[in-house]
């Protein structure tokens, strides 16, 4: 009988700053107790492996912590992985590549912390380690396709999802002239080769954000490793008259800042002017040293220093921004250029954004990139549209362009608990068009890339602020609709937390920006899936 099995383990990772565990434990501890009863339900025991702390949260907080937890766990016991809230991946890394027992990754379908987002971090890390695991989600924990799938994995050890809507692309498929585009630019990115400006690898325990050397160098991209102790002092030389011109440039042009008084909890003035420092000195960095692309940590070390670098990240994937000069004043550094920033230092996203990047320049499309959340979904609830729309949402790293130009940008105080020294936002909604989605990955000691369509919608204002308040309202949102892909079939197959966004300009133009990209990938040596359909609901597997 299944009662005379060992317990399931449970383990929950979360994050280093004691804040966010705190303020957040309340919405795991009602998703352990639902995921308890329904595994209760199935006539297996759960076991949590690892005390509530004095300090008044139950999760995994440090890499050292999840050792020592891991050390008192069975090998060979089943074990699930319950994520409610975002999380670092390292904390558990360790002792899940050694677990031999079988796991499960779980998320409550919710966009408020969001685990949902910890999860698919977690299962991109697990990808990347070549380490086996199952996964699943859900609402409340009693609903069919959960169990069905639960009680599979606790007789079997092992839950397969149907992911039919993936195609290996086959490079027949691709339309000549898109075909000898993508491969003149991969011949020339091999040639000419770029730098990749990277300050402080591995944010927040994002192991699947890290690019190994060994498979970022064939495709012709070299990591140059910047500090951001180097970002910081390069700030401390930005003059007052030079961040306030950056300033009053975004008031000039229209972007709405929320100031209020309390600096601990309010965005005021002297927090904005910092992070114009902070956009001053990273252009002038990623000039000095070459950079086609450049990424900063921000979450650790940085935090405790300076406000947030978002409004910084958002500006430089504008191509419309404020103009920095050289230190000497004499030239305008990367005149009428963005400099594609990949938020949280995600590497595969920074590949993506260089390739879309020298794509889109060819193909005269929209070069600006969004690295989103894939942060949760649902329904519309406004009668717009049938389809299944997914909040697309990140902390703050939008270009202008997407939100509508900078008169539609707004500047709120990060949240407290994430960012202490504040900061703003840039935020907005973003604007109705067609877009590519996409994704890459490390897979089998391999670069592997996802592609696939999709459209921004407008929803009613009603709606867009019912999404917001269920997740964090602060926030650029895109209203995501990819085609052909449902919602179990996105959660089963993407090996990532983010997803990466770019519009153009119509259907056809999205379509060729699509085919341009995966012919560049192949020729990189980058392994290209082609997930959903077209627009009409065709399928990619046929030539042209």
């Amino acid at each position: 009988m299944p009662t005379q099995q060992p317990p399931v383990q449970l383990v929950a990772s979360g994050d280093s700053r004691l804040s966010a565990n705190q303020k957040c434990w309340p919405a795991q501890m009602a998703l352990e107790e639902a995921l308890q009863g329904a595994v209760e339900k199935l006539g297996y025991q759960l076991q949590r492996a690892h005390d509530v702390t004095e300090q008044g949260h139950g999760f995994i907080d440090s890499q050292k912590r999840g050792m020592e937890v891991f050390r008192s766990i069975d090998p060979d016991a089943p074990l699930i992985v319950a994520e409610a809230v975002w999380q670092y991946s390292h904390h558990v890394l360790a002792g899940l590549i050694s677990h031999r027992g079988p796991i499960l990754t779980i998320a409550n379908w919710s966009g408020q912390w969001p685990g949902l987002v910890g999860m698919l971090n977690l299962n991109g890390s697990l990808t990347k380690a070549g380490t086996a695991y199952s996964t699943l989600w859900s609402e409340d924990f009693t609903d069919e396709f959960f169990l069905e799938h639960l009680k599979t994995w606790l007789e079997t050890g092992s839950v397969n999802h149907t992911t039919e809507h993936v195609s290996a692309m086959a490079p027949e498929w691709i339309p000549q002239s898109a075909g000898q585009l993508g491969k003149q630019l991969a011949d020339q990115l091999r040639q000419q080769k770029a730098i990749m400006g990277v300050f402080d690898e591995g944010c927040m325990g994002m192991f699947n954000a890290i690019i190994p050397d060994h498979l970022l160098h064939p495709v012709g991209v070299f990591k140059e490793r910047l500090s951001q102790s180097a970002l910081y002092a390069e700030m401390r030389e930005v003059s007052d008259a030079d961040a306030e011109k950056v300033f009053h440039w975004f008031e000039e042009e229209g972007m709405q800042f929320h100031f209020g008084e309390d600096d601990a909890e309010d965005l005021t003035p002297n927090q904005v002017l910092e992070q114009c420092r902070m956009y001053i000195a990273a252009v002038r960095l990623a000039d000095h040293f070459g950079c086609e692309t450049i990424g900063i940590q921000y979450q650790q070390g940085l935090k405790d220093l300076t406000p947030a670098s978002d409004l910084v990240e958002g500006t430089l994937n504008s191509t419309k921004r404020p103009p920095v000069l050289d230190q000497q004043g004499s030239q305008e550094l990367f005149a009428g250029q963005a400099i594609p920033h990949f938020n949280e230092v995600d590497e595969c996203a920074g590949l993506d954004a260089l390739m879309i990047h020298r794509i889109h320049r060819a193909l005269q499309q929209p070069v600006e990139t969004t690295l989103h959340d894939l942060r949760w979904g649902c329904a519309d609830e406004s009668g717009t549209t049938d389809e299944y729309v997914w909040v697309f949402e990140i902390s703050g790293s939008a270009p202008a362009e997407h939100l509508g130009g900078w008169d539609q940008c707004h500047g709120y105080r990060q949240p407290a608990m994430y960012f202490p020294k504040g900061g703003s936002t840039l935020s907005g909604v973003s604007r109705a068009g067609e877009i590519v989605w996409s994704r890459i990955y490390v897979a089998d000691n391999a670069l592997y890339m996802d592609l696939g369509r999709g459209e921004s919608i407008t929803l009613p204002p009603e709606e867009t602020k019912r999404r917001l308040e269920a997740t964090t309202s602060v926030w650029p949102i895109m209203h995501g609709v990819t085609y052909g892909v449902s919602r179990d079939q996105m959660m089963a197959k993407h090996k990532a937390n983010h997803v990466q966004v770019a519009y153009a300009t119509d259907v056809a133009a999205a379509d060729e920006a699509l085919w341009t990209r995966a012919a560049m990938a192949t020729a990189l040596g980058i392994r290209v899936n082609l997930c959903g359909t077209k627009k009409d609901g065709s399928r990619w597997d046929q030539k042209g």
